[in-house]
Parts: structure tokens; sequence; C-alpha cells
């Protein structure tokens, strides 16, 4: 499987989408620790340690590298500040892929998001033998349940799902490509 672009410009909303590298670490952890509250209620690794993200950043690097997933930072166009991260997914089945995305505290309401993730359904439908695309989110993540419907993915159902963070109600939405 060839891979999808290892950085992605999205200049409507002034940010680049680029693969992670090891030097990203320092500015990773910053971004997550400085919006721990914000990411809380809906993002398990909100409290994560410093090793924690260093071995996110290993494993992005080893899944890009064995084409078993795509993570991305989402970086400032201007002064490359970490505003968040986003990647397609290869877990859910043999066509299809999960995007997932966050952004730190004082990034949102810019449509970050929603050009970032139109760009990675695109990214991801060009994948081969990927036929459909998925965002999953909490019921109680409105927030994010707003991206989807913006981009024309459909509710497909709604399933129990394990409480990983302390905003969630334990029912998975299913967004998928029409």
């Amino acid at each position: 499987m060839l891979p999808p672009a290892e950085q992605i410009e999205l200049p409507a909303v002034g940010v680049v989408l680029r693969r992670h590298r090891p030097a990203d670490l320092d500015a990773l952890h910053a971004a997550i620790e400085e919006s721990r509250d914000h990411l809380r209620p809906f993002m398990p690794f909100a409290d994560q340690a410093r090793v924690d993200t260093a071995g996110f950043v290993e494993l992005a690097q080893r899944e890009w590298a064995d084409g078993t997933g795509f993570n991305y930072l989402i970086t400032d166009a201007t002064d490359g500040e970490v505003l968040g991260g986003c990647g397609i997914h290869l877990r859910i089945g043999p066509d299809a892929a999960e995007i997932g995305y966050w952004l730190r505290d004082g990034a949102t309401g810019r449509g970050i998001i929603t050009a970032a993730a139109a760009a990675l359904t695109d990214a991801g439908l060009a994948l081969d033998g990927i036929g459909r695309m998925e965002i999953h989110c909490d019921e109680a993540n409105v927030r994010s349940a707003a991206v989807p419907r913006r981009l024309g993915y459909r509710l497909d159902r709604i399933e129990p799902d394990a409480i990983t963070s302390p905003g969630e109600l334990g029912r998975m939405m299913v967004w998928i490509t029409r």
C-alpha cells in the first residue's frame, strides 16, 4: 500500500498536517500538557506522562513505516506551533479506515478539524483497498460529532463502548462516508 502524502497543506485554515518526527516530542507533549482540562473529557491521553507521549511518537513512526496507520501533527502554517493531531487508522477492517482528531485549547472554532478531516477522508479513500471512511466519537462529544455531519458522513449506528474518559457516556457514534 502506498502511504498518503507526508505533508498536507490546508491554506484556507492556515495549517499544515505533517507526519510525526522524533524531534516533535517536546512540542507535542507541551500542547497536550497545556490543554489537559480541555482534552480530559473525551481524550484518554490527556493526562499521560512525557514517556507515554514519546511512546506514541515512536508508534506513529512505526505504523507509518509498516503501513498500518498514518498519524499527523496539525501545525500552524506560519510558525509551526503544534495545534493538535489527526490520523488515518487502519484498525476497523480490511476495506475501511477510521479518522481521529484533536485540537489544543485555543485552536478550536476555526474550521481546522473539519478541513483536516476532509483532507484525511480524501487521503484515506485514495489508499489501496479502502472503500469507506469512518469517524467514531462518544455520543456526548457534540463538537466532535459535528465534524462528520458537516462533511456529509452519515450516522450508521450507535453502539455500547467502554468509557475511557470522564465526559463519555459509553455510547459510540459511528459515522461513515456515503
